[in-house]
């Protein structure tokens, strides 16, 4: 059972696109089954071209829609950004706001404590 939810190779869809220019030339060519019929092919052909080219398209639209969405995300990140340096500016390096952020209090941290000289 083949899987129709894989697109064909390139390789294969080249050869069919040969065999249906082919097909186009034959003089007389009328199927017993009428569902291969030209008229059928010419139709079954111009709708895949027709879809490809949407796919092309959307894919288009879709690489543009990702792009927008991470330069919007990094414009945010960097809008965040600058509001942490802000309520640090207006509020202060030990205040609750900045707490609230998720920061801590510059009265919080360590003091550095200084390493006593090794004797040798």
């Amino acid at each position: 059972m083949k899987n129709e939810t894989k697109p064909l190779p390139p390789a294969e869809l080249q050869k069919d696109e040969h065999l249906y220019t082919a097909l186009t030339t034959i003089d007389g060519y009328s199927p017993v089954n009428p569902l291969y019929s030209m008229e059928n092919l010419v139709t079954m052909y111009m709708n895949m071209k027709m879809k490809q080219k949407i796919r092309i398209q959307k894919e288009g639209e879709l690489m543009a829609a990702h792009d927008d969405a991470i330069s919007s995300e990094h414009a945010f990140h960097d809008a965040i950004l600058q509001a942490k340096n802000q309520v640090r500016a207006q509020f202060g390096e030990d205040s609750n706001e900045l707490q609230s952020l998720g920061l801590k209090k510059k009265s919080e941290r360590k003091q550095p404590k200084r390493k006593p000289k090794s004797v040798e």
